[in-house]
């Protein structure tokens, strides 16, 4: 049996407050800019509430199936990371992602996601209110 680990949303719990934002693009990006950030917070509802959308690292991602060149792939934990050396920026990926969790940074030319900080998620950290969770999937190895 394999244990894959993934990132669970409580949009009940969610304030809105975006520290999971600020958390991620100091990680990922040395600077605090949420629109550099892997996951993203939609206002619902006139700001009613929020609704934390992450990657979902898809058993059958699109975004890898689409890419041309290969960069996109799954590691042995099964994320579907991208391989900046192979990325061509043709932002298929981009086009192709269904929750928009693929980005382009339109600086270098190359698309980038959420890799899961290998494990440790900083956005799971910095949740105050618990709105981001690691939870686990049991699957029977076949």
């Amino acid at each position: 049996m394999t244990v894959k680990k993934f990132i669970k949303t409580n949009f009940d719990l969610c304030t809105g407050c975006n520290i999971c934002q600020l958390a991620c693009s100091m990680a990922k990006e040395g600077g605090y800019n949420p629109l550099k950030a892997r996951l993203e917070i939609e206002m619902k509802n006139e700001n009613l509430y929020h609704q934390p959308v992450v990657c979902n690292h898809c058993e059958n991602p699109y975004c890898m199936n689409v890419c041309p060149a290969g960069a996109i792939y799954k590691d042995k934990y099964g994320y579907v990371l991208i391989d900046q050396n192979l990325c061509i920026g043709c932002k298929l990926c981009v086009q192709w992602c269904p929750l928009g969790m693929c980005k382009f940074d339109e600086s270098l030319k190359k698309a980038y996601k959420c890799d899961f900080c290998f494990g440790d998620p900083e956005c799971v950290k910095a949740c105050p209110t618990n709105a981001l969770e690691i939870a686990e999937v049991k699957k029977e190895e076949l």
